[in-house]
């Protein structure tokens, strides 16, 4: 199984530990990641508000790199997922705009490929009982919040894998890893994004609402998929939890890093001690971490 991987910025920057665990999670499952040569920013928020066609332009040159070679593209990142479906979308929908697009970038794209979000091809594509073998440290029925934000399963006719109100996805994938996805209502619900610097006051609002769904639900950390939404909930979750006079001490998991734990990696080699709230103390009182020897990362 081979994919064009397109890790994109966050990935090389506040979120290398999602980079450094999608990778040795994809190696160990037998998932080949061809990492698109010189590949360029998808244009995330800042594209798509500013300038339509550049917002399409700038993910359709990488879903060309990609189109070349005949692969399909494996994304982590929510945001970059979402603006790489709606640059397929557009070019697949108008043959006008698939020859405009191809003019910008300087090649020819024909929107042949798809993106696919890392989470889709780990749970579909390489499939939740394979996963499930490989397992040497469950999750011990360790209760966890699957976490999707607002990019992820939506809107359905771009992202196209989950339902975009209830997704199921993560949840199923906390289960073959031996956790308990908890049941609660703030799954899809946006974390503000970018708000938590324009507009702090709001930003930290809506951090701390998903924060305390997650821990009323009983939850003992959250899963997510997004770098953005990642840097939400861990870096500003002392802040937002003092904005209300409490102290919530909630680990934040990207799940590539949960399947490395599961699957015998250690928390050091995953990047989980990189983490603001840090997570290690919680899996060793759990005792997660003392099953069968865990594995060291050599490549």
């Amino acid at each position: 199984m081979k994919y064009a991987y397109y890790p994109g910025c966050s990935l090389e920057a506040t979120a290398k530990e999602y980079n450094q665990s999608a990778k040795m999670v994809a190696r160990h499952l037998g998932v080949e990641l061809w990492e698109i040569p010189d590949w360029s920013c998808c244009g995330a928020t800042a594209a798509h508000n500013n300038d339509h066609l550049l917002s399409l332009a700038l993910p359709a040159r990488n879903l060309a790199l990609a189109e070349a070679e005949g692969l399909d593209v494996a994304v982590p990142c929510a945001a970059c997922f979402n603006r790489l479906r709606a640059a397929e979308a557009a070019v697949r929908g108008s043959e006008s705009m698939r020859a405009t697009i191809s003019e910008i970038i300087g090649r020819d794209y024909r929107a042949t490929n798809k993106a696919r979000a890392f989470l889709d091809v780990m749970v579909n594509g390489v499939g939740l009982e394979k996963i499930k073998e490989q397992v040497v440290k469950p999750l011990a029925g360790l209760k966890l919040a699957a976490y999707y934000g607002c990019l992820l399963v939506r809107p359905p006719e771009l992202t196209a894998f989950d339902d975009p109100e209830d997704p199921m996805t993560m949840d199923h994938l906390i289960q073959a890893l031996g956790g308990e996805a908890v049941s609660w209502s703030y799954k899809t619900e946006c974390c503000g994004g970018s708000l938590a610097t324009a507009r702090t006051d709001i930003g930290v609002r809506m951090i701390y609402q998903i924060l305390r769904h997650a821990r009323d639900a009983g939850a003992e950390g959250i899963v997510t998929a997004c770098p953005l939404c990642f840097l939400n909930l861990d870096m500003r979750q002392n802040q937002a939890a003092a904005s209300h006079g409490e102290q919530l001490n909630l680990p934040i998991f990207y799940f590539t890093e949960l399947m490395g734990i599961a699957l015998g990696y250690a928390p050091k080699d995953l990047g989980l001690t990189t983490h603001f709230v840090n997570p290690v103390p919680m899996l060793e009182v759990r005792e997660i971490l003392r099953h069968p020897a865990t594995r060291r990362e050599t490549a």
